[in-house]
């Protein structure tokens, strides 16, 4: 049996009402508390976007600390790493650019993407209307909540 805590789950998703929709209950399998969590998280709201999004920083950028949160971010940005000063400095331009169109930072799932996949899609995504970029980041979100998920309770299912 699962049984997550609201600690934990903000930890994936800050989200307050999420994180207590989903830790209502007790899940018999990480399966089944993915599913709750994504129902849960579908849709979110513009203002739960600006809660979540204020816990994670600029990619690129360190969140500082030693809380799971912090933690996490670290490990999820570490493998998009690059000493290529070009490519940072694209990522740079392009988190300012981003800033300035949607009054927001840039979020992505960056476990698993290359620095340069990321500056791609921060370039790519630029171009949306604010709807779609909305709906994209609500996506990503719970993108990584389910990773986060994974490796908070992978070890529980098991």
């Amino acid at each position: 049996m699962i049984e997550p805590t609201r600690e934990d789950l903000l930890a994936c998703l800050r989200v307050d009402r999420w994180a207590s929709e989903v830790a209502a209950r007790a899940y018999g399998s990480l399966l089944e508390l993915e599913r709750a969590a994504v129902s849960a998280a579908t849709p979110l709201t513009p203002e739960e976007i600006d809660e979540a999004l204020a816990a994670h920083p600029r990619i690129g950028e360190r969140r500082d600390g030693d809380d799971a949160e912090s933690r996490f971010s670290r490990s999820e940005q570490v493998a998009s790493a690059s000493g290529d000063e070009a490519l940072a400095s694209r990522l740079a331009d392009g988190n300012r650019a981003y800033e300035q169109r949607f009054d927001r930072v840039f979020l992505i799932r960056a476990a698993g993407r290359s620095r340069e996949e990321i500056v791609a899609e921060l370039e790519r995504r630029l171009a949306n209307e604010d709807a779609v970029e909305l709906a994209e980041v609500a996506d990503q979100l719970r993108g990584i909540a389910l990773l986060r998920l994974r490796a908070t309770y992978g070890e529980v299912a098991a």
